[in-house]
């Protein structure tokens, strides 16, 4: 990614608010799903193996597309790349809750729900990685508050989608209404990001010697191990503390709050880990004190005492906000520059949820084989314990490329 920093203070100041505002919209399609998942295959009719694909492929989708955006970046600019993904988001979003038919009787909803949630998925995808390069880019001396504000907005957005989507549900009686509502956040942000993205000069391809190599540094591997295993809880809680909690006995609406909260507090922890890590001379201590938080809590929300079930997706929001901040604050902590900084999110994202998308996948085949999510609780106390290994070994104060 080639530095083009902004003209003005104004300019920065705006396109700071966008980005902020484009991380606000990057989680919906996930918890706004998982929120009215029950209602969706009641009323689609939707098999076993389709519910699973809808948990799963959009997470896989974004391993699939987050390797292509440094190089879309380098080819046409990172602003005119997001506001094509925040072009191809909001499609996704109209599309996905449509009855395909009218246009193939017998279609009903289930391709547009598999289309328009894998086109989600993609537009995610170069979201996630082209944000913490602009960030490095554009606010080099306000990484810790940058990034602070971009990852609470992106939990920020997944609070909203669990807490908004099923009273939508509740006050239409239909589950396509509150599917649909979240286009319009999206429409909105890709209307305020079309300026920057218009005058934005076009990028210089960048030859292949620029820079150092990512795949061939320990240091970004170590990175990404962290961010894989943080992936698999983050986006197994979107898809599934729901449906756990209902399973559990929660009801619905009482069910959607708690989530919501949950990821209130991860919007707390998001908001400050970031700027805890850039203060500290390296970030060991605290990427394995979220990692243990968010492993232990997810397991406890499974099966620990259901009395104290607030305190148990309390502990787990406030780790999982706190752990997806820090991981994604690493991408700038272990680069020098902006150009390395996306190479290095797109190497992360892209094996990350590329293999972190397995975390879904194997809660929804632990819960078909066994009748209860215990087994997932065993799993994530695993995943948990891994991430702070990995986390320690990231944390340490070390750059790639020397």
């Amino acid at each position: 990614m080639p530095p083009q920093p902004s003209s003005s203070r104004r300019a920065l100041a705006y396109l700071g608010l966008c980005l902020v505002l484009i991380g606000l919209n990057l989680r919906t399609v996930f918890s706004s799903f998982a929120a009215v998942l029950p209602e969706i295959t009641a009323g689609a009719g939707l098999p076993g193996w389709a519910v699973l694909a809808l948990t799963t492929v959009p997470v896989t989708l974004l391993g699939v597309f987050a390797p292509l955006a440094p190089g879309l970046a380098n080819r046409f600019g990172p602003e005119r790349v997001l506001l094509a993904a925040m072009t191809l988001l909001t499609a996704g979003l109209l599309l996905r809750p449509s009855d395909l038919g009218w246009l193939v009787p017998g279609a009903g909803h289930l391709p547009a729900l598999l289309v328009g949630t894998a086109a989600c998925g993609a537009a995610v995808a170069l979201c996630n990685v082209l944000l913490p390069g602009l960030v490095k880019r554009d606010f080099p001396h306000r990484l810790g508050l940058m990034g602070g504000l971009y990852t609470t907005a992106i939990c920020a957005s997944a609070a909203l989608g669990a807490g908004f989507t099923y009273p939508v549900f509740a006050a239409t009686g239909e589950w396509t209404a509150a599917l649909w509502f979240w286009a319009l956040p999206a429409v909105v942000v890709l209307l305020l990001f079309l300026p920057v993205a218009l005058a934005q000069h076009r990028a210089r391809r960048r030859t292949g010697k620029d820079g150092v190599s990512v795949w061939r540094s320990a240091v970004a591997w170590q990175v990404t191990i962290f961010m894989l295993l943080q992936a698999m809880m983050s986006f197994s809680v979107f898809a599934w503390l729901a449906p756990i909690l209902r399973e559990r006995g929660v009801d619905g609406a009482t069910a959607g709050v708690m989530v919501s909260v949950s990821i209130a507090l991860q919007m707390l922890g998001s908001l400050f880990a970031p700027a805890l890590a850039a203060r500290f001379w390296d970030q060991r201590a605290i990427n394995t004190v979220v990692a243990l938080m968010t492993g232990g809590g997810f397991a406890l929300s499974i099966f620990g005492p259901l009395d104290f079930i607030w305190v148990w997706t309390g502990l787990l929001g406030l780790g999982q906000g706190s752990l997806t901040a820090v991981a994604l604050t690493m991408i700038m902590l272990r680069t020098r520059d902006g150009h390395t900084a996306s190479h290095l999110s797109g190497m992360m994202q892209g094996v990350g949820y590329g293999v972190g998308s397995t975390g879904t996948l194997l809660v929804g085949l632990l819960h078909q084989a066994t009748g209860s999510f215990a087994a997932a609780g065993v799993l994530f106390l695993c995943i948990g314990a891994l991430a702070a290994v990995f986390g320690y070994r990231a944390g340490r104060r070390r750059y790639i490329g020397g």
